[in-house]
Protein backbone atom coordinates (compact mmCIF):
# COMPACT_ATOMS: atom_id res chain seq x y z
CA UNK A 1 0.00 0.00 0.00
CA UNK A 2 1.44 3.85 -0.85
CA UNK A 3 0.22 6.90 0.30
CA UNK A 4 1.65 10.52 0.70
CA UNK A 5 1.68 11.51 4.36
CA UNK A 6 1.12 15.07 5.52
CA UNK A 7 4.38 16.48 4.18
CA UNK A 8 3.48 15.04 0.89
CA UNK A 9 6.41 12.22 0.90
CA UNK A 10 5.51 9.39 -0.84
CA UNK A 11 5.07 5.75 1.74
CA UNK A 12 4.34 2.68 1.33
CA UNK A 13 3.28 0.01 4.18
CA UNK A 14 2.69 -4.07 3.72
CA UNK A 15 0.38 -5.82 5.45
CA UNK A 16 -0.30 -9.61 5.90
CA UNK A 17 -3.65 -10.01 4.57
CA UNK A 18 -6.02 -8.01 2.51
CA UNK A 19 -8.24 -7.47 5.20
CA UNK A 20 -5.49 -6.24 7.42
CA UNK A 21 -4.64 -4.27 4.70
CA UNK A 22 -8.28 -2.59 3.71
CA UNK A 23 -8.45 -1.36 7.67
CA UNK A 24 -5.14 -0.14 8.10
CA UNK A 25 -6.05 1.89 4.81
CA UNK A 26 -9.09 3.21 6.54
CA UNK A 27 -6.50 4.05 9.23
CA UNK A 28 -4.49 6.33 7.48
CA UNK A 29 -7.20 7.67 5.99
CA UNK A 30 -9.05 8.96 8.74
CA UNK A 31 -5.29 10.20 10.64
CA UNK A 32 -4.21 12.28 7.59
CA UNK A 33 -7.73 13.70 7.41
CA UNK A 34 -7.68 14.45 10.53
CA UNK A 35 -3.94 15.65 10.78
CA UNK A 36 -3.02 13.06 13.41
CA UNK A 37 -0.75 11.08 11.29
CA UNK A 38 2.42 9.89 12.68
CA UNK A 39 5.41 8.67 10.45
CA UNK A 40 5.11 4.64 11.77
CA UNK A 41 9.49 4.72 11.45
CA UNK A 42 9.69 7.56 13.77
CA UNK A 43 8.50 5.70 16.48
CA UNK A 44 10.90 2.98 16.04
CA UNK A 45 13.87 4.84 17.61
CA UNK A 46 14.73 3.61 21.17
CA UNK A 47 13.37 5.38 24.62
CA UNK A 48 16.65 5.88 25.71
CA UNK A 49 17.72 7.84 22.40
CA UNK A 50 14.75 10.06 22.75
CA UNK A 51 15.72 10.82 27.00
CA UNK A 52 18.82 11.89 26.38
CA UNK A 53 17.51 14.36 23.59
CA UNK A 54 15.07 15.33 25.78
CA UNK A 55 17.32 15.81 28.70
CA UNK A 56 19.88 17.65 26.61
CA UNK A 57 16.66 20.48 25.92
CA UNK A 58 16.26 21.06 29.84
CA UNK A 59 18.20 24.02 30.37
CA UNK A 60 14.90 25.06 32.19
CA UNK A 61 16.07 23.04 35.11
CA UNK A 62 18.16 23.81 38.21
CA UNK A 63 21.50 21.74 38.22
CA UNK A 64 20.23 19.72 41.15
CA UNK A 65 16.99 18.70 39.47
CA UNK A 66 18.73 17.99 36.37
CA UNK A 67 20.86 15.51 37.80
CA UNK A 68 17.92 13.81 40.24
CA UNK A 69 16.59 13.18 36.30
CA UNK A 70 19.80 11.79 34.96
CA UNK A 71 20.06 9.23 38.20
CA UNK A 72 15.95 8.08 38.00
CA UNK A 73 16.74 7.56 33.81
CA UNK A 74 19.68 5.58 35.06
CA UNK A 75 19.21 3.57 37.33
CA UNK A 76 15.13 3.22 37.24
CA UNK A 77 14.04 3.76 33.92
CA UNK A 78 16.43 3.06 31.01
CA UNK A 79 17.15 -0.39 33.06
CA UNK A 80 13.40 -0.81 31.92
CA UNK A 81 12.85 0.78 28.49
CA UNK A 82 15.98 2.29 27.23
CA UNK A 83 16.41 -0.65 24.83
CA UNK A 84 12.94 -0.60 23.18
CA UNK A 85 11.24 1.27 20.93
CA UNK A 86 8.49 3.77 21.74
CA UNK A 87 5.59 2.15 20.07
CA UNK A 88 6.53 -0.75 21.82
CA UNK A 89 6.30 0.77 25.33
CA UNK A 90 2.25 0.02 25.98
CA UNK A 91 0.54 1.06 28.92
CA UNK A 92 -0.20 -2.43 30.55
CA UNK A 93 3.44 -3.09 31.21
CA UNK A 94 3.71 1.09 32.18
CA UNK A 95 1.25 -0.22 35.11
CA UNK A 96 3.39 -3.22 35.88
CA UNK A 97 6.64 -1.48 36.29
CA UNK A 98 5.23 1.42 38.65
CA UNK A 99 4.05 -2.17 40.80
CA UNK A 100 7.30 -3.36 40.70
CA UNK A 101 8.98 -0.20 41.43
CA UNK A 102 7.38 -0.81 44.55
CA UNK A 103 8.08 -4.15 45.42
CA UNK A 104 11.10 -5.33 47.79
CA UNK A 105 14.14 -5.69 46.04
CA UNK A 106 14.15 -9.62 47.68
CA UNK A 107 10.62 -10.19 45.62
CA UNK A 108 12.25 -8.98 42.79
CA UNK A 109 11.29 -5.45 42.66
CA UNK A 110 13.18 -2.43 42.93
CA UNK A 111 12.69 -1.49 47.08
CA UNK A 112 11.54 2.32 46.10
CA UNK A 113 8.91 3.99 48.58
CA UNK A 114 5.77 5.55 46.74
CA UNK A 115 7.52 9.62 46.19
CA UNK A 116 10.84 7.81 44.79
CA UNK A 117 8.61 5.73 42.18
CA UNK A 118 6.17 8.58 41.65
CA UNK A 119 9.35 10.50 40.69
CA UNK A 120 10.82 7.89 38.35
CA UNK A 121 7.28 7.16 36.44
CA UNK A 122 6.79 11.13 36.03
CA UNK A 123 10.79 11.46 34.19
CA UNK A 124 9.17 8.50 31.90
CA UNK A 125 5.75 10.24 31.25
CA UNK A 126 7.62 13.59 30.69
CA UNK A 127 9.59 11.93 28.19
CA UNK A 128 7.21 9.90 26.42
CA UNK A 129 4.92 13.59 26.38
CA UNK A 130 7.66 14.95 24.80
CA UNK A 131 7.05 12.63 21.81
CA UNK A 132 3.36 13.17 21.47
CA UNK A 133 1.86 13.23 18.58
CA UNK A 134 5.48 13.65 16.79
CA UNK A 135 6.53 10.26 17.11
CA UNK A 136 3.70 8.49 18.73
CA UNK A 137 0.00 9.42 18.89
CA UNK A 138 -0.79 9.79 22.54
CA UNK A 139 1.40 8.96 25.53
CA UNK A 140 1.01 5.24 27.25
CA UNK A 141 1.84 6.42 30.24
CA UNK A 142 -1.27 8.88 30.84
CA UNK A 143 -3.89 7.13 32.85
CA UNK A 144 -1.37 5.46 35.48
CA UNK A 145 -2.61 4.54 38.73
CA UNK A 146 0.28 5.87 40.88
CA UNK A 147 1.41 4.48 44.42
CA UNK A 148 -0.80 7.03 47.08
CA UNK A 149 1.92 9.01 48.80
CA UNK A 150 1.46 8.99 53.09
CA UNK A 151 0.83 12.43 54.30
CA UNK A 152 4.40 13.49 56.15
CA UNK A 153 4.02 13.54 60.36
CA UNK A 154 4.63 17.34 61.01
CA UNK A 155 7.08 18.01 63.74
CA UNK A 156 6.74 21.12 65.09
CA UNK A 157 8.56 22.38 68.37
CA UNK A 158 7.44 25.18 71.06
CA UNK A 159 9.32 28.11 71.83
CA UNK A 160 11.34 26.72 74.76
CA UNK A 161 11.86 23.13 73.32
CA UNK A 162 14.02 25.54 70.18
CA UNK A 163 15.35 27.24 72.99
CA UNK A 164 16.80 24.23 74.64
CA UNK A 165 17.94 23.29 71.34
CA UNK A 166 20.04 26.50 70.35
CA UNK A 167 21.59 26.30 73.48
CA UNK A 168 22.77 22.91 73.67
CA UNK A 169 23.86 22.93 69.98
CA UNK A 170 26.08 26.39 71.34
CA UNK A 171 27.31 24.30 73.63
CA UNK A 172 28.17 20.80 71.65
CA UNK A 173 31.96 19.59 72.01
CA UNK A 174 33.94 17.15 71.00
CA UNK A 175 35.24 13.97 72.60
CA UNK A 176 38.48 15.81 72.84
CA UNK A 177 36.39 18.42 75.22
CA UNK A 178 36.56 20.71 72.22
CA UNK A 179 33.72 23.33 70.75
CA UNK A 180 32.80 21.38 67.17
CA UNK A 181 33.27 22.58 64.42
CA UNK A 182 30.01 24.75 63.74
CA UNK A 183 29.48 25.24 68.09
CA UNK A 184 30.50 28.77 67.41
CA UNK A 185 27.28 29.55 64.86
CA UNK A 186 24.90 26.94 65.97
CA UNK A 187 22.94 28.84 68.42
CA UNK A 188 22.25 31.80 65.62
CA UNK A 189 21.87 29.08 63.05
CA UNK A 190 19.04 27.21 64.65
CA UNK A 191 17.49 30.48 65.84
CA UNK A 192 17.06 31.71 62.06
CA UNK A 193 15.57 28.48 60.77
CA UNK A 194 12.85 28.15 63.48
CA UNK A 195 11.82 31.89 63.37
CA UNK A 196 12.36 32.84 59.54
CA UNK A 197 10.85 29.38 57.84
CA UNK A 198 14.35 29.37 55.44
CA UNK A 199 15.10 25.74 54.20
CA UNK A 200 18.48 24.26 55.15
CA UNK A 201 20.36 25.15 52.32
CA UNK A 202 19.04 29.10 51.96
CA UNK A 203 20.25 29.64 55.68
CA UNK A 204 23.59 28.09 54.89
CA UNK A 205 24.29 30.11 52.12
CA UNK A 206 22.74 33.78 53.51
CA UNK A 207 25.74 36.25 53.00
CA UNK A 208 26.97 39.13 55.36
CA UNK A 209 25.06 41.96 53.05
CA UNK A 210 21.64 39.95 52.72
CA UNK A 211 20.89 40.76 56.32
CA UNK A 212 19.79 43.83 57.40
CA UNK A 213 20.21 44.33 61.25
CA UNK A 214 17.94 47.46 61.39
CA UNK A 215 15.01 46.68 59.48
CA UNK A 216 15.18 42.87 60.61
CA UNK A 217 15.09 41.50 57.11
CA UNK A 218 16.64 38.67 55.48
CA UNK A 219 17.27 38.56 51.88
CA UNK A 220 17.27 34.80 50.56
CA UNK A 221 18.95 34.79 47.09
CA UNK A 222 20.58 31.77 46.74
CA UNK A 223 20.70 28.43 48.46
CA UNK A 224 23.39 25.55 48.41
CA UNK A 225 22.55 22.07 47.31
CA UNK A 226 25.11 19.42 46.28
CA UNK A 227 25.60 16.84 42.80
CA UNK A 228 27.40 13.93 43.89
CA UNK A 229 28.96 15.23 46.80
CA UNK A 230 30.37 18.90 45.44
CA UNK A 231 28.32 21.59 46.64
CA UNK A 232 26.96 24.40 44.21
CA UNK A 233 25.10 27.52 45.05
CA UNK A 234 21.95 28.50 43.12
CA UNK A 235 18.75 30.12 42.98
CA UNK A 236 16.29 28.90 45.54
CA UNK A 237 13.86 26.04 45.25
CA UNK A 238 11.33 28.31 43.31
CA UNK A 239 13.91 30.18 41.13
CA UNK A 240 12.48 33.19 43.29
CA UNK A 241 14.23 35.67 45.96
CA UNK A 242 12.17 36.69 48.38
CA UNK A 243 12.62 38.35 51.98
CA UNK A 244 11.57 37.52 55.28
CA UNK A 245 11.09 39.40 58.68
CA UNK A 246 13.27 37.65 61.62
CA UNK A 247 12.10 38.70 65.57
CA UNK A 248 14.38 41.89 67.14
CA UNK A 249 15.42 39.76 69.59
CA UNK A 250 17.88 37.55 66.77
CA UNK A 251 19.73 41.00 66.60
CA UNK A 252 22.28 40.50 69.16
CA UNK A 253 22.49 37.01 68.46
CA UNK A 254 23.52 37.83 64.65
CA UNK A 255 25.42 41.06 65.18
CA UNK A 256 28.52 39.17 66.09
CA UNK A 257 28.50 37.18 63.31
CA UNK A 258 28.20 40.21 60.59
CA UNK A 259 30.27 42.88 62.42
CA UNK A 260 33.47 43.88 60.29
CA UNK A 261 32.78 41.24 57.89
CA UNK A 262 32.47 41.61 54.37
CA UNK A 263 29.19 41.85 52.39
CA UNK A 264 29.63 38.66 49.99
CA UNK A 265 31.31 36.28 53.00
CA UNK A 266 28.80 33.83 54.49
CA UNK A 267 27.27 34.24 57.81
CA UNK A 268 27.46 30.36 58.87
CA UNK A 269 30.48 28.82 58.39
CA UNK A 270 32.89 26.28 60.46
CA UNK A 271 35.67 27.08 63.07
CA UNK A 272 37.56 26.83 60.15
CA UNK A 273 35.63 29.36 57.37
CA UNK A 274 34.26 26.54 55.67
CA UNK A 275 30.59 26.37 54.11
CA UNK A 276 28.48 24.52 56.41
CA UNK A 277 28.04 20.54 54.57
CA UNK A 278 24.08 19.53 55.16
CA UNK A 279 25.39 15.90 56.31
CA UNK A 280 28.10 16.75 58.18
CA UNK A 281 25.94 19.56 60.07
CA UNK A 282 23.50 17.21 60.75
CA UNK A 283 24.95 14.45 62.02
CA UNK A 284 27.66 15.52 64.03
CA UNK A 285 26.02 18.86 65.37
CA UNK A 286 22.04 18.43 64.74
CA UNK A 287 21.66 14.91 66.33
CA UNK A 288 23.92 15.38 69.08
CA UNK A 289 21.78 18.51 69.87
CA UNK A 290 18.57 17.10 70.04
CA UNK A 291 20.19 14.45 72.71
CA UNK A 292 22.02 17.31 74.66
CA UNK A 293 18.59 18.70 74.86
CA UNK A 294 16.82 15.72 75.61
CA UNK A 295 13.86 16.25 72.97
CA UNK A 296 11.93 13.06 72.72
CA UNK A 297 10.18 14.17 69.50
CA UNK A 298 10.04 11.50 66.81
CA UNK A 299 11.44 12.35 63.64
CA UNK A 300 13.03 15.53 64.32
CA UNK A 301 14.93 16.48 61.18
CA UNK A 302 16.65 19.80 60.18
CA UNK A 303 13.76 20.67 57.79
CA UNK A 304 11.56 20.06 60.79
CA UNK A 305 12.18 23.58 62.07
CA UNK A 306 10.62 25.08 58.85
CA UNK A 307 7.65 23.55 60.07
CA UNK A 308 8.17 25.22 63.56
CA UNK A 309 8.43 27.94 62.00
CA UNK A 310 5.03 28.27 59.49
CA UNK A 311 3.31 27.03 63.18
CA UNK A 312 4.82 29.38 65.64
CA UNK A 313 4.37 32.67 62.90
CA UNK A 314 0.25 30.78 62.48
CA UNK A 315 -0.12 31.10 65.98
CA UNK A 316 1.00 34.44 66.16
CA UNK A 317 -1.64 35.39 63.83
CA UNK A 318 0.01 35.58 60.23
CA UNK A 319 -2.16 35.06 57.66
CA UNK A 320 -2.04 32.32 54.82
CA UNK A 321 -0.16 34.54 52.28
CA UNK A 322 2.24 36.30 54.77
CA UNK A 323 3.18 32.49 55.63
CA UNK A 324 3.44 31.98 51.97
CA UNK A 325 5.74 34.25 51.09
CA UNK A 326 8.11 33.22 54.49
CA UNK A 327 8.36 29.95 53.38
CA UNK A 328 8.74 31.12 49.40
CA UNK A 329 5.94 28.65 48.06
CA UNK A 330 4.79 28.90 45.01
CA UNK A 331 1.51 29.68 45.72
CA UNK A 332 -0.96 30.03 48.67
CA UNK A 333 -2.40 26.56 47.91
CA UNK A 334 0.57 24.79 48.59
CA UNK A 335 0.81 26.62 51.60
CA UNK A 336 -2.55 25.96 52.80
CA UNK A 337 -2.09 21.21 51.39
CA UNK A 338 0.51 21.55 54.27
CA UNK A 339 -0.31 23.79 57.16
CA UNK A 340 -3.85 24.52 56.65
CA UNK A 341 -4.85 22.47 59.59
CA UNK A 342 -2.75 24.89 61.50
CA UNK A 343 -4.76 28.12 60.96
CA UNK A 344 -7.74 28.45 63.62
CA UNK A 345 -11.19 27.66 62.72
CA UNK A 346 -12.88 31.25 62.55
CA UNK A 347 -16.38 30.19 61.40
CA UNK A 348 -17.55 31.39 64.69
CA UNK A 349 -15.97 34.60 64.60
CA UNK A 350 -16.41 35.11 61.54
CA UNK A 351 -20.53 34.80 62.15
CA UNK A 352 -20.44 36.95 65.48
CA UNK A 353 -19.34 39.75 62.85
CA UNK A 354 -22.31 39.13 60.71
CA UNK A 355 -24.69 39.26 63.55
CA UNK A 356 -23.19 42.41 65.40
CA UNK A 357 -23.19 44.25 62.06
CA UNK A 358 -26.66 42.93 60.85
CA UNK A 359 -28.15 44.24 64.26
CA UNK A 360 -26.78 47.92 63.87
CA UNK A 361 -28.24 47.24 60.57
CA UNK A 362 -31.40 47.04 62.38
CA UNK A 363 -31.23 49.55 64.52
CA UNK A 364 -30.33 52.22 61.69
CA UNK A 365 -33.50 50.93 60.02
CA UNK A 366 -35.90 51.35 63.01
CA UNK A 367 -34.09 55.05 63.97
CA UNK A 368 -34.50 56.05 60.26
Amino acid sequence: MRYYDRAGKLKSEVSPNKERAESRRTELEASLSAGTYVDPGLAKVTFAEIAEKWLDTRHDLKQSTWWKYRGLLDNHVNPKWGDLSLNAIISEDLAVWVAKLLKDKKDGGSGLGPSQARHAYRVLAMVLEWCTPSRIPVNPARGIKLPVQPDAEQVYLTYEQVERLAAAAAALRTKYDRPTASAAINKAFILVLAYTGLRWGEAAALRVGRVDLDKRRIRVATTFYEVGGVQHEGLPKTGKRRTVSFPASLVPVLRPLLDAREPNELVFTTARGQSLRSHNWRTREFVPAVTAAKLKVDGLTPHKLRHTAASLAISAGADVKVVQQMLGHADAAMTLNIYGHLFPDRLDEVADVLDARRADALLNLAAA
